[in-house]
């Protein structure tokens, strides 16, 4: 499984880490409250199919994903949620919705949200929808090299939309 491999890839650059195993759960929100971390520490790995390419868009599990504000972030003409059957081909050794969010190691690009990269410890899905891993944001942004930027917003403001298309 893709634990292992992350491990690895981990030990290798002598990076700290701590493993969190959790009985199965299967949103972001859900998994802070039972890891007892913040959800604004955790990671939550969006899909998005940008102009035909799939992304990796990197968002606290408290927020919700700006298409608008995306769009104008990437520069992409069209971009939408990627459905499942979509994507869960890339990740063959990930439970569909668990993918940690190294695209380095499935071939994707990377944006995070700036309200994530605040945080000094950052916690994402490690495959399963049983295990976390948790470094410091510094870490994983020196070894994932994600762009930056402001396309995020809390849940409790509004609701996001799915997909944007340039007028």
């Amino acid at each position: 499984m893709i634990l292992q491999r992350l491990k690895d890839f981990l030990d290798e650059r002598h990076i700290k880490y701590v493993v969190i195993s959790h009985s199965p759960a299967y949103t972001s929100l859900e998994i802070a409250a039972m890891a007892r971390i913040p959800g604004k520490e955790i990671a939550k790995t969006v899909i998005v199919n940008t102009d035909g390419t799939m992304m990796m868009v990197v968002v606290p599990a408290s927020h919700m994903v700006d298409f608008k504000l995306l769009h104008t972030f990437t520069g992409a003409k069209h971009i939408e949620l990627a459905a499942e059957h979509e994507f869960k081909n890339l990740f063959p050794d990930c439970e569909v919705g668990a993918m940690p969010p190294f695209g380095n190691l499935f071939g994707m690009d990377v944006v995070v949200s700036e309200s994530l990269a605040e945080d000094e410890m950052i916690a994402f899905n490690a495959g399963t929808h049983k295990e976390l891993v948790r470094m410091t944001y510094r870490d994983f942004a020196e070894l994932v090299k994600p762009k930056v930027g402001n396309f995020s917003f809390p849940k409790r403001y509004s609701l996001s939309r799915e997909s944007w298309e340039m007028p």
